[in-house]
């Protein structure tokens, strides 16, 4: 289920963009990313429709997607 990024609160906004940023397997290359610009990155996507924040009811978890990699039945 795509969850609106639009309702949720700031500041549970900024802490999901943190914790996904900070996952293993999030690395950005040979350059050194700072996480603030990681989060804005994040933001823009959101923003843009290119990454949606999608919830899986039947592990409860919460995850970030990219639009085009959406479940069939999104």
């Amino acid at each position: 289920m795509i969850v609106p990024h639009q309702q949720l609160d700031p500041a549970t906004l900024q802490n999901l963009l943190e914790e996904y940023a900070t996952r293993d397997g999030t690395d950005y290359g040979e350059r050194e990313v700072s996480l603030a610009d990681k989060v804005a990155s994040l933001r823009r996507q959101l923003q843009s429709g290119e990454v949606v924040i999608w919830f899986e009811p039947g592990d409860e978890s919460i995850n970030l997607l990219l639009a085009r990699d959406l479940p069939d039945d999104a």
